[in-house]
């Protein structure tokens, strides 16, 4: 697999898809000294912080590799940042499921809805890394940027939203973000061949394993902050936000690299609009059962 400059990025292949990369390494050392760091000031487990930040690293790992094979095994796929872009979302709706079921709503929606702030960040990242961060600023000027800014405060708006002015954040999110998703710009499939891509049928143990590294994260990432006693708000918003961005990274980086800008920028403005959806489906299931 290269970049569109024709070298191959550094890091761990397999079967020509690279399952390791080093910025792999960066954000699960600064996972580590978060989680590290909050045990040392607020008198926490220093082992088993340590331990559980390792194992939220592993997990990070398992996912890279799975969004890697997902997007080689679709890259001649139309509308392939859209499709990625729902894919990856499934760390998301895990967490979503899981505050659901502890009948906490904010804890719920905190996750989907602080990736909206978090996945454009990755998409900076992405294109840093990948040296095109002038062609992705470059590329649908006009809807790039309002898509990323409505998303973003629509999600910062349900926070501010009164409970019983629920059913009123549920509608305008879903009118506004139906219709962004409708205006999204068009993403053929790609023309170019890679020798020794992978083929389709493992898309299946790929995303099994998507899905079940996912599950993974918040137990996981719960076990942690108990050992660190790392504040329950920044864990939700940010540390799991960010974790759970960590695919959209990972798919970004490998589209942009592969000069799918298009199919980057769509992946990111599709998770954010995925992420509203599945944060206004969880306030009406809670609004539903508060009612019956």
């Amino acid at each position: 697999m290269t970049n569109p400059s024709g070298s191959r990025p550094r890091g761990l292949y397999l079967w020509g898809v690279p399952i390791l990369q080093p910025l792999d390494l960066v954000i699960g050392l600064l996972v580590l000294a978060f989680f590290v760091g909050a045990a040392l000031l607020g008198g926490g487990d220093l082992r088993d912080s340590a331990v559980g930040a390792v194992a939220i690293m592993l997990v990070m790992f398992l996912v890279g590799a799975a969004v890697e094979f997902i997007i080689d095994a679709l890259r001649d796929m139309p509308g392939l940042g859209t499709v990625v872009g729902f894919i990856t979302n499934g760390p998301e709706a895990l967490c979503l499921l899981v505050g659901l079921l502890s009948n906490d709503i904010i804890f719920a929606a905190s996750t989907p809805l602080g990736s909206n702030f978090m996945n454009p960040a990755m998409l900076v990242a992405a294109a840093i890394a990948a040296g095109c961060l002038g062609a992705v600023f470059r590329h649908h000027r006009a809807y790039g940027p309002t898509a990323l800014i409505l998303t973003a405060i629509l999600a910062a708006a349900f926070f501010r939203t009164p409970p019983e002015y629920y059913w009123a954040w549920i509608i305008v999110t879903g009118v506004v973000s139906i219709v962004l998703f409708v205006k999204r710009p068009g993403d053929p499939a790609s023309i170019d061949t890679i020798p020794g891509s992978v083929s389709r049928w493992r898309l299946i143990p790929a995303l099994a394993v998507l899905f079940v590294a996912g599950y993974a994260l918040d137990p996981v990432v719960d076990y942690t902050a108990d050992a660190s006693h790392a504040p329950k708000g920044a864990i939700g918003f940010f540390v799991l936000a960010a974790l759970t961005s960590w695919p959209e990274f990972r798919s970004g980086l490998t589209l942009l690299r592969r000069g799918r800008t298009t199919s980057a920028v769509l992946n990111i403005i599709v998770s954010n609009i995925t992420n509203l959806w599945l944060a206004g489906i969880g306030v009406l299931i809670h609004l539903l059962l508060q009612r019956g």
